[in-house]
């Protein structure tokens, strides 16, 4: 039985609909004897599309519903009626999935973008009716062509998430403590290695700048990550979409390691994985500051690796505030737009629309019925003065009538 985790790879047979097929019919109705062909044509099958979603953060809808088939054309009727086109069947996923073909190895689309959609199976074309094949010379045609069939594949989904800054470290080095220090995310946290299982995302709010990073937890990693040893292995294309690389050292050397080991540790199985991670930007963290044998460390982790850490801890509060400048800094975030931006067919469909054709005020529309209203009296220059018209009108009346 399946249970509910967190999914970031699957594989899924996808069908586009078959094409309806054409018919072939002749019109018979009563004083028409030579009524003629009039099959129509059969409808086009749906197609499967993926498109882009920033609420969706997991393939797990898809993990359990792995059939992804779209709805076939109806085929044609007589008095030339067409057949109805499938449905196409749009699937939402998270943001950095790309789609491959699992047997070729092909790459159909990367996913970056929200609305961003991408055609994954093309439906099949229509049948034509008879109609289609009378002319002059050929009057009564009985030929008609069937509907085509839509594509089918084996899809594979690969998601890779979109996070502007990654954590990278060992077990136990505090990675999900400072998550929670800096975002609203609770990540579990707990005494023991390995308690984070599923890569997490935190958004780290900037208010005053109307603008968010979002972070991304790991699990830890441990030597021969890249082999496969750990839980690494499994999550480490997670952070190759990051913007910002933080590796995150135990300072005080809590599981008896030393921390300028584990930092270049970390930077050789991220080489072993891709060498252009060495080449993101980066920030050092110095975690776990509040125990006493950090201090001592820190000045050794500077002088062996030649770097200048954050000084940082989750349970005193120490840093939090520098390493959000700091991250700010250097993502320099934009300013996050109040309105989604429409996607290509949305925007497609709003360029098309036309204002509403609003009517003169002053025009008057005779139609059954419409009684136009009198005329507004007392609106000269002293309209306090009831009774009396001196509106313009009434004033050069009168001085006609005098005359």
């Amino acid at each position: 039985m399946k249970t509910r985790q967190f999914v970031d790879t699957v594989t899924v047979p996808v069908r586009a609909g078959n094409g309806g097929n054409g018919v072939c019919h002749f019109r018979r109705e009563k004083f028409v004897p030579f009524g003629g062909p009039d099959g129509g044509d059969g409808g086009k099958g749906g197609s499967v599309y993926l498109k882009g979603n920033e609420d969706v953060d997991s393939l797990v809808s898809i993990f359990f519903d792995p059939k992804l088939f779209a709805e076939n054309g109806v085929k044609g009727a007589g008095r030339k009626m067409h057949g109805r086109n499938g449905k196409d069947l749009i699937v939402s996923v998270p943001l950095g999935t790309l789609a491959t073909d699992a047997d070729t190895e092909e790459l159909l689309g990367d996913i970056t973008r929200h609305g961003q959609t991408v055609l994954i199976a093309k439906g099949g074309a229509g049948g034509l009716g008879n109609a289609r094949w009378k002319s002059s010379t050929h009057q009564a045609p009985v030929e008609h062509s069937e509907g085509t069939p839509g594509q089918e594949l084996r899809l594979k989904l690969d998601l890779r998430m979109m996070a502007d800054a990654g954590l990278v470290g060992f077990p136990s080095a505090g990675k999900s403590s400072l998550l929670r220090a800096i975002t609203a995310a609770r990540p579990k946290v707990a005494a023991y290695p390995f308690t984070t299982l599923n890569p997490i995302i935190g958004t780290l709010v900037y208010p005053e700048h109307h603008a968010s990073i979002r972070v991304a937890d790991i699990p830890g990693l441990i030597e021969g990550a890249h082999k496969g040893i750990g839980l690494g292995h499994n999550f480490l294309r997670h952070v190759e979409r990051s913007k910002l690389l933080i590796y995150v050292i135990d300072m005080a050397g809590v599981d008896a390691r030393k921390p300028w080991d584990d930092y270049k540790t970390l930077r050789k199985e991220l080489e072993l994985r891709d060498p252009e991670l060495l080449e993101r930007k980066s920030i050092v963290v110095a975690n776990k500051m509040d125990l006493p044998e950090a201090k001592e460390n820190l000045k050794k982790f500077k002088l062996k690796t030649k770097t200048t850490p954050i000084s940082f801890s989750a349970t005193t509060g120490t840093g939090v505030e520098t390493l959000v400048k700091k991250l700010y800094a250097t993502i320099k975030p934009q300013a996050r737009i109040l309105r989604r931006a429409m996607d290509e067919t949305e925007a497609m469909f709003a360029s098309e629309k036309r204002p509403r054709k609003q009517r003169k005020s002053n025009e008057l529309v005779a139609r059954k019925g419409y009684t136009p209203p009198k005329p507004m009296q007392y609106r000269g220059d002293n309209p306090a003065k009831g009774g009396e018209d001196i509106s313009a009108n009434a004033l050069q009346k009168a001085s006609f009538i005098k005359m």
